[in-house]
């Protein structure tokens, strides 16, 4: 199953796949710089298309067309700030990435590439947030989420460096 994840440091708005992740906010505006970037590689359609949706909760995820980008759709995900003790941040998390993975199975999405959910502005620990997000994914095709790539779209080095780990301890406990 590891073998179906990527990652990569590649500007997420250049990619050809099939749909992009990107962690937005509760209003699904153009907030935090992945945010920002996706809306300006898409066009004002995808602001228009993100205010004829309702605001999302932590833990909830839209779809949109993918409007001038190379992806045919836009999941917008909301994860959760980083509070430490004060909510049930792995909860919301975790269920983030099940709900973008229900949207990428109800529009056959067969290629997807993630941005690091919750890992910027949101001030999750990097460390826990890339073992939520590897664990989910390789959950989700251990129990049979049909894709063929799944990638993870990493600026930094050091986002690159936990998802790496992370990877490389779902690969060892495999």
């Amino acid at each position: 199953m590891p073998h179906r994840i990527e990652l990569q440091r590649v500007d997420i708005t250049t990619l050809a796949v099939d749909a992009i992740v990107v962690a937005s906010n509760p209003s699904l505006v153009p907030g935090g710089t992945v945010s920002a970037a996706v809306h300006r590689a898409a066009g004002p359609e995808l602001l228009e298309a993100c205010g004829r949706l309702p605001n999302l909760h932590p833990g909830e995820a839209a779809i949109t067309p993918g409007f001038a980008l190379p992806a045919k759709y836009v999941i917008h995900a909301v994860g959760p700030s980083w509070w430490p003790g004060k909510t049930p941040e792995a909860d919301r998390l975790q269920r983030v990435y099940r709900r973008v993975f229900a949207l990428i199975t109800e529009h056959g999405v067969r290629t997807v590439a993630f941005s690091a959910i919750s890992c910027g502005f949101y001030a999750y620990p990097l460390a826990e947030a890339a073992a939520i997000a590897i664990g989910e994914t390789v959950a989700a095709l251990r129990a049979g989420l049909d894709v063929d790539r799944v990638i993870f779209s990493l600026f930094t080095d050091d986002v690159y460096a936990a998802f790496e780990e992370a990877l490389k301890a779902q690969v060892a406990n495999a």
